[in-house]
């Protein structure tokens, strides 16, 4: 699964493979936590992260929605920037 970024100890990947199941998602992995999250509404649709980590996957989704879409449509990664 590759990684698009990372921050605060928050892995950010996307997982591709001939039918990945919708809604287009991200996984987040903070230490042992993992959570998935829908790119549209950036709620978390599975997973067990804490909410303190949630919150900043969220505020990430916000900024690279549009960009983390079209990744997923295309099925070619990037690298993206950090929460700062």
């Amino acid at each position: 699964m590759p990684e698009i970024s990372r921050f605060y100890g928050i892995v950010i990947k996307m997982f591709f493979k001939p039918k990945e199941h919708e809604p287009s998602h991200i996984h987040a992995l903070y230490g042992e936590y993992v959570g998935e999250f829908n790119i549209q509404t950036f709620e978390m649709i599975e997973g067990d992260l804490p909410v303190k980590a949630q919150k900043m996957v969220q505020e990430w989704l916000a900024l690279y929605a549009d960009r983390l879409q079209a990744m997923w449509d295309s099925q070619v990664i990037e690298k993206l920037p950090p929460l700062e």
